[in-house]
Order: C-alpha cells, then structure tokens, then sequence
C-alpha cells in the first residue's frame, strides 16, 4: 500500500519537564474538550500523531496514543516517558478543545495535562532514570576543524543516490546531536533513539561526514559506510549506553475517558465532507509518475492516478481489496486539484481523515461512484504455529512493533546482510495483534487481512528481518511468500518469518472484507 505524502502540522515544541507544582486554582484548563477514541482506518497516516496548534481557537490531536498525549502534555522526547501500563503505544484517541485567546504552544502544555488528569485519572511524576541512548564521545585523533565564528550554524545533507552527504559549519556538539537524528538517513542507524553529547567539546566547528542510504543496499556485501564509520573517520564516536537524565514517569491512567460533556456535540459539529472545489481532467500522456499529496492548508494535488489507487486510497484500503471494477479504472489515469473549505484548513481541521472523506464525496459525484462493502470468499493468508520460535513476553513491558533492533547495537542484522533492510522488533504482543499490523509491517506481500489461526495465547517477543518486496522483480510476493531469490539472499516476509518465528503463512480460500463497486462512470462530469 502506498503511503499518501502529507504535509503535517508541526506539534508542540519539546522542552524541559515543566514542574507539578500548579495549584488545581491556578492550572489553565482547555475551555471545551472532546476527547474519543480514534476512528479504525487501514491507512499508514492514522499512525501517525497530527495536529498540535491552535487555530481558530481550536487546539486537536488526532491519532494520538497515551504515549504521544503524555510527551507533548509535558514537553518531553517519547523515550524520556517511562512506566504506564503496557497499552500506552498501542490505543489511539483524537482530542478537539478550545482554547481562550493569546494560547500558545507553551501555555497549551498545562491545559493538556489537566484534561489528562481529569478524562484519563492520568497520575506522573518527574525523576531522574538512566535511558538507553546513542553517547557521542570524542576519539583521542580529531580531525575537526575549529570554526571562525562567521556564518550560519547548519549542517546540510545531500548527494547522490548510494550516499548520503553532510556538511557541517560552525556546528557545536551540543547543536549535533540535537539534529543528528533529524538528518536524511541517520534515522536508519538511530532508530529514533536519543543522542547526547559526551564529547566535552566546546566551541563551534566544522567537517563534513558521508555515510551509505542504508535501504539501497541490496546484496550481501555490497559497500557499506555506516553513520558510524563515518564520524569515527574525524574522531567522533557513537556508542550506546545508559544515560541519566530527568524523565516523566507514568504512575498510573485509565485506558478509558470519562464521557464529553453534552455541549460537545454542539461545540464540535461534525466536520464537512465536499471540497470546496475540484478541478479533475485526464492526465497528460506523456506524464508517467504516480503523486497524491495533502498539505496542511486543505489542498490536495494528484497526478497519474488510476481511479483504483484513488478509490484505494479514498477507503483506506490495498487495491486487491476491490472488486467489480471495469477495466478503465485501472488504464485511465487523472490529475486532480482540490481544496478543502477555508474554515476548515484555518482551524486545523484538514486532516488525511477528512480530506479522504471529502475524496469519497467527490468521486461518487464526478464519476457516479456507487460502492459497498461485503464479504466474499477469497484468497487470503492464515497465519499458523507448526513450531513457534518466540520468547514469552514479560505482560507488563509495553506492546507494540517497531523498526528497528529491539537494543541500541552499531552492528544488527541488516549492517551484516542489507539485503534483509526490513527489521522490525515485537514486544508482548498478541498473535492477534501481530495479524492486524501484518499487512502494515509487511506491505507489498500481503494484501489483505490476515486470520490468526496460531492457537497462541498471551503477550510474545520477536524481531522480524525480511528484504522489501521490490526486492523479487517479476514476483509481487504475494503467491506462497516467494523465495528467497539467489544470489542477492533476499528473503520474503513470509519466508522469513517461517525461517525466524516458526509462524507459517498459508493462502486460504476464506470469507474476506473487500470494496464491491457497484457503478461508476468512465468519465466525469465537468468541472
């Protein structure tokens, strides 16, 4: 499924645990808030927090969990929250409130703390604890250079395809590691961990590093310069470790809200479902790419899509999860340009949920879009345990897959064979849960939703490692999981998951949720 491009709203700036000193008199508290549970989609954006600042005297979060509520509540990284209960990454929930005149980032913090106490029983205190973290530490031979002082404190990245650039000037240690994470390609070897400063470096300086796009890899031992390496070249070194720092620790919180209160609905309508306006016509021929872009502002721009990934994406949904279409909605291809209304890009409220409403709206109007959904036998993955190779997880460590290792390491399992690029650590959880996040974790080789017919019970730890599904050229990994295609070592999702978890995938002709189109129209009306 391919992920739609959004340009999101910036969130709440992070800084130091504010104290937990205010009165219950003198906390600001939102004037309105709604807080529910999020709508289910099948999109990647609705794993994604959103929203973050106040507009039009609204202030909303969509797809927010606990986790996120918490960091931006009280200023701080993700990894700086510890304790709760092992829920706090995986149940999501919007919030919608209103906010007196002059709120600003900082001054919101307060009003969400209190509406977490308040809805949530939400009880955290302030501590200092050592947290897994890159240090950055300064080798005996440095070959940095001392900055003058003059220009731009930056560090900007580019280059070519196989490698990344950067180049640094009158950049302190402290401004490194604060970015560090930041540039294009680091997140690969980070794995979105903190990094601190170690060095005991002072003043302003300037180098430039060059280290390998770690997804291009594709064969086993093709030339690899890890972010590692490379700062190790002018006597830099990252190495994981355990550092103190001040941390917010989650006492305790209800997974479930206290109801909103009846001026709620009153307060928050329900948000419109049309553009504004749209503008669709055929794409020119000679154009061959593939775009869909949200921006902040409610304008959405497309360009050589096929009305099934439009539908696709208007739903939520993989394309081999529609069925009954004719033949043109997968050969006519269109380039739309729509907006969402002004009032409600200017209160924030131009999400991806919305905006793929909207999109609903406008292609039953222009092309006669008449759809439902049913079930129909077909064929679908079933997920069985012949022989299982996971690790019984302790039930209370938080749950939830993530990429990347599952421990800070400069050496994992894709720096020794890249063509395994896809890495992604599992911790107590449910096979069940496992068989939702598979058509996520492993998109391109499985379409649809994924039966769990393990017989496991309770909370389980693992790492998956497989190659992308571009990987196999002429096989879409979906037939069997493929194999493992010689001499690049490439292994599919499903294979390697049978090789590494003793979980087998098998393709079952079973009753499967899919989009039936009922009607819809070669052409649309004009514009």
């Amino acid at each position: 499924m391919k992920r739609l491009v959004f340009a999101a709203i910036c969130l709440t700036s992070l800084t130091e645990i504010p104290g937990f000193a205010e009165t219950p008199e003198a906390t600001p508290r939102f004037e309105l808030a709604a807080v529910r549970p999020s709508a289910h989609t099948t999109g990647w954006d609705a794993r994604e927090v959103s929203g973050g600042l106040m507009r039009g005297g609204t202030y909303r979060l969509r797809h927010a969990t606990m986790l996120d509520l918490v960091r931006i509540a009280y200023g701080v990284d993700a990894k700086k929250v510890l304790g709760g209960p092992n829920w706090l990454e995986m149940d999501r929930f919007d919030v919608r409130a209103k906010v007196p005149a002059g709120t600003t980032a900082e001054t919101v913090k307060p009003m969400l703390r209190a509406l977490l106490a308040e809805r949530f029983g939400l009880v955290a205190h302030n501590d200092t604890k050592p947290v897994a973290a890159w240090a950055l530490m300064a080798g005996k031979h440095l070959l940095l250079k001392q900055s003058d002082g003059s220009g731009e404190s930056r560090c900007q990245s580019g280059g070519a395809e196989e490698f990344i650039e950067v180049t640094c000037r009158n950049t302190t240690m402290e401004a490194l590691v604060s970015n560090l994470g930041k540039i294009d390609g680091a997140w690969y070897y980070l794995t979105d961990n903190l990094v601190v400063d170690q060095t005991g470096l002072e003043g302003a300086w300037d180098f430039d590093f060059k280290y390998s796009r770690r997804w291009t890899a594709t064969a086993p031992g093709s030339q690899i310069v890890s972010l590692f390496d490379a700062l190790e070249k002018f006597g830099l070194k990252l190495d994981p470790s355990m550092v103190s720092m001040p941390v917010v620790v989650v006492d305790s919180v209800n997974r479930t809200p206290t109801a909103n209160s009846p001026a709620v609905d009153k307060a928050f309508p329900p948000l419109p479902t049309e553009f504004e306006v749209a503008d669709v016509k055929p794409s020119p021929p000679d154009y061959h790419g593939d775009d869909f872009q949200m921006e902040a502002n409610g304008r959405v721009n497309v360009r050589g899509t096929t009305l099934r990934s439009l539908i696709a994406d208007a739903w939520g949904i993989t394309g081999e999860m529609i069925v009954g279409a004719p033949r043109f909605v997968d050969s006519d291809r269109w380039d739309i340009v729509a907006k969402a209304p002004e009032a409600m890009a200017a209160d924030g409220d131009a999400d991806a949920d919305s905006l793929m409403s909207m999109f609903r709206t406008l292609l039953a109007e222009r092309f006669r879009l008449a759809a439902h959904y049913e079930e129909r036998p077909m064929p679908a993955y079933a997920m069985t345990a012949s022989k299982p190779k996971l690790k019984k997880a302790d039930p209370a460590s938080r749950s939830g897959c993530k990429e990347g290792p599952p421990t800070l390491a400069r050496v994992e399992p894709r720096s020794t064979n890249p063509v395994l690029g896809r890495l992604f650590t599992c911790t107590n959880v449910s096979m069940a849960y496992f068989a939702q996040e598979l058509p996520y974790l492993a998109s391109g080789y499985i379409h649809s939703d994924v039966l769990d017919a393990t017989g496991l019970e309770g909370g389980w730890d693992f790492t998956l490692s497989f190659s992308k599904a571009a990987q196999f050229r002429g096989n879409d990994g979906s037939a069997a999981g493929g194999t493992a295609s010689e001499p690049t070592g490439a292994l599919s999702a499903p294979e390697a998951m049978e090789k590494q978890l003793g979980l087998k995938m098998e393709l079952r002709k079973r009753p499967v949720r899919v989009l039936v189109i009922d009607h819809i129209e070669e052409k649309p009306t004009d514009n």
